[in-house]
């Protein structure tokens, strides 16, 4: 029989050098992958704020902010001197020519007689159409005091000059009560339905306690136009009539603003003086019923006269 050829037996010097030669390779193989990695990362660099050319645009921008911050130190501040402000005009500089020319004729601090003052204002309206001859007077009150809160009606002797229509809420008695005294508009249910409507279409509403309560719900159509019934203006009344023929004779209300002062149409310029001063005597008198008893100092401070866009004239508190 033939012998068979029995397997030699590596060395150990051969050993190792079979295992340095797989290192080697695999450490070429882990060269070459992390060539060919920073290839790719080169290549992927040349965009973007991390190529060259980003990095070197990034050096010239902040290089030329550094240059223009040196440059704006470096300048000098050039301060403008500041124009003179034109002093504002007086009140009496911006009126119109016509004010100025009447104007001329009130002396500021003189006080005139209450037949004075309605003369002068007459001669100084320098309107063409009938202006509202107005009076306003300077109360020592304080409104925010309930029983200073001066408020109340008066009947003008010569009228106010003014077409007022008068609206009445009532029952159907009083209805007819109140058309025959004059009223404009008077009704009941059908009244109310107007409202609904939002139809105002008069200047004074007088109205009977008994149904003031209906009234109610339209306080706020009513209330900021100052139509409201009040008993005080005496537009809440039992008796219609007698409100309707006052209301049409030119009764007034008057009372005092926040500041204490009473503004009041008194009468018209077409009026006659005398009927001028008629109805600012009846306003005196009842302002001066008015007083409060705790009112301590003066009560009234000032009175001027003037009409419709016409100048004030000062009216001696002596006359009240």
């Amino acid at each position: 029989m033939a012998e068979t050829a029995k397997p030699t037996k590596k060395t150990k010097q051969e050993e190792k050098d079979a295992l340095d030669s797989i290192k080697a390779a695999d450490k070429a193989v882990v060269e070459t992958e992390a060539q060919e990695i920073v290839e790719n990362a080169e290549a992927t660099a040349k965009a973007g704020k991390r190529s060259a050319k980003g990095i070197k645009q990034a050096e010239e921008k902040k290089a030329k902010i550094e240059h223009q911050k040196h440059a704006d130190e470096e300048a000098p501040v050039e301060v403008k001197p500041k124009k003179a402000a034109k002093p504002a005009r007086s009140k009496l500089e911006r009126r119109s020519k016509k004010y100025k020319d009447v104007a001329k004729q009130v002396e500021k601090d003189k006080e005139y007689s209450l037949k004075e003052a309605v003369e002068l204002a007459l001669k100084t309206s320098p309107t063409k159409f009938d202006a509202t001859v107005e009076l306003h007077v300077r109360l020592g009150v304080d409104p925010k005091q309930a029983d200073q809160n001066i408020r109340g009606t008066v009947v003008l002797p010569a009228g106010s000059g003014k077409t007022v229509r008068v609206a009445v809420f009532a029952e159907p008695d009083d209805v007819k009560k109140a058309k025959d005294a004059g009223a404009d508009i008077a009704g009941n249910d059908e009244f109310l339905q107007q409202l609904d409507k939002g139809v105002v279409d008069f200047d004074v509403l007088i109205a009977t306690p008994k149904v003031m309560a209906k009234l109610s719900k339209y306080a706020r159509v009513l209330g900021p136009k100052g139509l409201m019934p009040n008993p005080k203006s005496g537009t809440v009344a039992a008796d219609v009539a007698k409100a309707v023929t006052e209301a049409k004779a030119g009764k007034v209300e008057y009372r005092v603003d926040s500041t204490g002062i009473v503004h009041i149409g008194v009468a018209k310029t077409s009026f006659k003086p005398e009927d001028i001063t008629q109805n600012i005597t009846a306003i005196f008198a009842a302002i001066k019923s008015a007083k409060p008893g705790s009112l301590k100092g003066n009560y009234v401070q000032s009175i001027h006269l003037s009409t419709t866009m016409g100048p004030g004239i000062k009216i001696a508190t002596s006359e009240l």
